[in-house]
């Protein structure tokens, strides 16, 4: 039995990280890693997934990211996955395992093992719909067109309107340097 873990959000300006164990109790087509499907497919996917598998899903705020910092903040949420699903068998996508003993890594493992790419889903299903509500609370922003990430048009909307409540301060961008510090 495999306990696939992988995230979602570490890369965005704005926004929950989302961590995510899964493990698959049967078999599941199609899965892969999330940013190769698309967004229809994922949802379908996402639904089967929770249907057939046991998973544990840690949303880490951009409060706790900007004091704590993003290594100790994943650090953590990799140890909650853990201590939640007990397994026989950890993965966690990419090539850190952030000091968590025992926690073997494979890079592209989204893509590669099922229980990886099962929690590649529901991390990335599960960020997109918190940032969309979120859109929904500051339209200004247009997150629904970059999900949070530095994109040109959210760098503008933040020179413009300044940081809101879900905007990580502590992500420095040169971009930003002279409007906001």
């Amino acid at each position: 039995m495999l306990c696939g873990i992988d995230e979602a959000g570490r890369g965005p300006i704005a926004g929950d990280l989302v961590m995510v164990g899964c493990i698959l109790n049967s078999h599941i087509d199609g899965l892969n890693d999330s940013k190769k499907l698309t967004e229809k497919k994922r949802e379908a996917l996402y639904e089967l997934i929770v249907k057939n598998s046991n998973y544990h899903i840690v949303k880490v705020s951009p409060q706790s990211i900007d004091a704590d910092g993003i290594s100790l903040c994943i650090k953590r949420s990799l140890e909650e996955i853990m201590q939640n699903l007990v397994c026989e068998e950890y993965l966690f996508d990419g090539n850190s395992n952030f000091g968590v003993r025992g926690l073997p890594t494979m890079i592209k493992a989204d893509g590669k093992v099922a229980e990886v790419s099962a929690a590649s889903i529901l991390a990335k299903v599960t960020h997109d719909r918190d940032i969309l509500k979120e859109a929904k609370k500051y339209p200004q922003y247009q997150f629904e067109k970059h999900k949070g990430y530095g994109t040109a048009l959210h760098i503008e909307m933040i020179k413009k309107y300044g940081y809101c409540d879900i905007h990580r301060r502590s992500y420095k961008l040169k971009a930003l340097q002279a409007t906001l510090f």
